[in-house]
């Protein structure tokens, strides 16, 4: 027979330990799913590695993985899959079936009505528990996962149809709005004098007993109104009866999860950090994987993450639609000088701007600080975006904040840019390649001169090239430059193009010989962000010099 492994979280509390067990004892107790173990993803005992291994002792190779979570969010999509493809390394020949998360389902609606009415039976008369004068604050957990709060927000509506009370409001602990003080002025704003707060939680816990806490400090403000708070579901026979359920679902192959609302699938407003994302197990400190993360928090996590947005060329428009709702969705933006500064301006005001500077013979932040300041936000929980000019893997140092967000644990994604090296030549009307003019285009920095040790560039092959050279960075040697590769044997006459604020409203191109552009940008002043394109190519131009 399959075995069934139930997996939870994990809590600080130990009376949700207590209560977590006590469900697993009441399935085992009924002999009808077979073998029955449970364990914790993290911060409980049993872990999680115990249970499978305890099964897999007693001669169980196929499982039922049964999600103790109420909403489809991290922990049930990403965390706990990851967790178990842990478990088949270490169990050759293991397989399990997934099943999906418990709500929303009657079973829970109608234990929520009982908590509720149990929380009404305390009146001091018996009229004050007429359902009709009581309005319920349905207080959920929280995500940064939509679909998951939208769930919570689903179960409010199925609570209040048919039960007479006078309105139920969701709201959540942590992660979301609105918070439980939000939800509480709502319905005194809306005339409510009695409140039911219903913690929308399995078991006991800090996020729970928080939720108690804020109502009793609003109750206390607000003495006109009575405020109650509503036991946590708890260990019952309804939430066994929901657990064998959702295994014979498992086991029938039946798994009505619902993907088109899913943040890790589809792109959704203000969560395109999610896409994709990797599932990555907890390290649960009982758990001898090794490089375990404990929480100094109190567990209001949802992980944090940094992604490197390359924003274009310079204008607010050109960043791609991917980098743009990672920028509306995130918590910290670390910007440079050279990034899309208008986009700033739309951001939330929540939204702390770290300035990263980066100015040219001007002030700057250290990489050490950066790569710093991206580790230090993720770990608290923020989603961070690194916002940087162009594309972050050219010339950007993008691939040096990766690998620190990478060596510290921290998720990161990168996001591509429009690189200046090709957009710049394009918004001055030149192509970096054209069929029968130029079949290969290099993109060299020139922040070193030539002859610097330091410098990696090849000038003499360069200068050999026939094809598009694109220089960034070289408003201070694009006299030197120039020098080389003419002594090299690029010819003089190649003509040359500097473009100045590309895209902006004060971009000017300034055509020159290679001979002579040194002296141009001298003499007109030409200064960063600029780029010089030199090449057959240049000819081409169609729009005209900018000046």
């Amino acid at each position: 027979m399959t075995g069934l492994v139930i997996v939870g979280h994990g809590t600080r509390s130990a009376a949700g330990v207590d209560q977590f067990a006590a469900l697993v004892e009441r399935v085992r107790r009924r002999g009808d799913v077979g073998d029955v173990e449970g364990g914790f993803i993290e911060l409980s005992r049993p872990p999680l590695t115990d249970a499978v291994g305890a099964l897999v002792a007693r001669g169980h190779l196929a499982l039922v993985a049964l999600p103790l979570v109420l909403t489809a969010a991290g922990h049930g999509k990403g965390d706990i899959p990851a967790a178990m493809a842990r478990e088949q390394e270490r169990h050759p020949g293991l397989t399990y079936r997934y099943g999906r998360p418990l709500g929303p389902h009657p079973l829970l609606h109608d234990a929520l009505e009982q908590r509720i009415d149990a929380a009404l039976a305390g009146a001091a008369q018996a009229d004050t528990a007429d359902r009709a004068g009581t309005w319920v604050a349905l207080i959920g957990r929280g995500s940064t996962d939509p679909d998951a709060n939208a769930e919570v927000a689903k179960v409010a509506r199925l609570l209040w149809e048919g039960r007479g009370y006078a309105g139920v409001e969701p709201g959540f602990v942590s992660l979301a709005q609105p918070a439980v003080p939000a939800v509480l002025e709502r319905l005194r704003r809306l005339g409510a004098r009695r409140i039911v707060v219903a913690p929308y939680f399995l078991f006991a816990g800090v996020l729970p007993d928080r939720i108690v806490a804020q109502s009793t400090e609003f109750a206390a403000a607000h003495p006109d109104l009575d405020v109650r708070v509503a036991e946590v579901i708890g260990d019952c026979d309804a939430l066994a009866d929901l657990v064998r359920e959702r295994h014979a679902e498992a086991l029938g192959g039946d798994i009505r999860m619902n993907c088109d609302t899913c943040a890790y699938r589809v792109l959704m407003p203000g969560f395109a950090d999610k896409v994709g994302r990797p599932q990555r197990p907890h390290d649960h400190p009982d758990d001898p994987v090794g490089h375990h993360h404990h929480h100094g928090h109190d567990h209001h996590h949802d992980h944090g993450s940094v992604a490197v947005v390359g924003g274009g060329p310079g204008p607010d428009d050109l960043i791609t639609v991917r980098g743009k709702a990672l920028l509306d969705a995130a918590d910290v933006v670390v910007v440079d000088r050279l990034a899309p500064q208008g986009l700033l301006a739309g951001l939330r005001p929540d939204v702390l701007v770290v300035d990263a500077a980066k100015v040219p013979r001007g002030p700057s932040m250290a990489q050490e600080a950066i790569n710093e300041a991206l580790v230090s936000h993720a770990r608290a929980g923020r989603r961070v975006v690194r916002l940087k000019g162009g594309d972050p893997y050219v010339f950007g140092r993008g691939h040096e904040e990766v690998q620190a967000c990478a060596a510290a644990g921290v998720p990161v994604t990168v996001v591509p840019g429009v690189s200046s090296a090709i957009a710049a030549p394009a918004l001055a009307g030149v192509p970096v390649t054209h069929r029968g003019v130029a079949h290969d285009v290099t993109v060299v920095s020139g922040h070193l001169p030539p002859g610097h040790p330091d410098s990696l560039v090849d000038w003499a092959a360069l200068a050999r090239a026939r094809g598009t050279v694109v220089l960034l960075m070289a408003v201070d040697t694009i006299a030197k430059i120039a020098s080389v590769l003419i002594e090299h044997g690029r010819a003089p006459e190649t003509p040359v193009l500097a473009v100045q604020d590309a895209g902006q409203p004060s971009q000017r191109s300034l055509p020159a010989r290679l001979d002579e552009i040194g002296a141009l940008a001298a003499r007109e002043g030409v200064g960063p962000p600029a780029v010089f394109v030199l090449g057959p190519v240049v000819a081409l131009t169609t729009t005209g010099p900018h000046t």
